[in-house]
């Protein structure tokens, strides 16, 4: 399997997914003008992944420092995704990581946490 990387815009966040250690990181930003069509390689990969995934761990590591309401859908169907994964025994793992002077970030990651049950969500203060 191939890694993805895909360089962060004004509007989007940098994605770097690891396929050799099962680490994935969304970073920057996020409010595309086509949410959809940008997200849908991501889709297609972490799809892939979690289908090669045995006992490995992933670690999804998400730093948004904001997004619009397409991307907070977006990000939704992937956390039921992953969700879905953790329910079959998958070992997922996110970490929302937040800047302590951001509380919407904080909110939204709370948000997000609240909705999981098999998925191990962590909320990170960011160093």
């Amino acid at each position: 399997m191939e890694n993805l990387e895909i360089s962060a815009t004004k509007s989007s966040p940098e994605i770097n997914f690891n396929a050799s250690n099962y680490t994935l990181s969304m970073i920057g930003e996020s409010y595309p003008e086509n949410t959809s069509q940008f997200y849908e390689s991501i889709y297609k990969w972490l799809d892939d992944c979690i289908a090669s995934l045995d006992d490995q761990e992933m670690v999804f590591n998400i730093e948004l420092i904001y997004f619009n309401s397409s991307s907070s859908k977006v990000l939704m169907d992937l956390f039921d995704t992953l969700e879905d994964a953790s329910d079959e025994g998958k070992n997922i793992i996110v970490n929302w990581i937040y800047d302590e002077e951001n509380d919407s970030a904080l909110e939204y990651g709370e948000e997000f946490a609240e909705d999981m049950e098999a998925l191990t969500f962590n909320l990170v203060e960011k160093s």
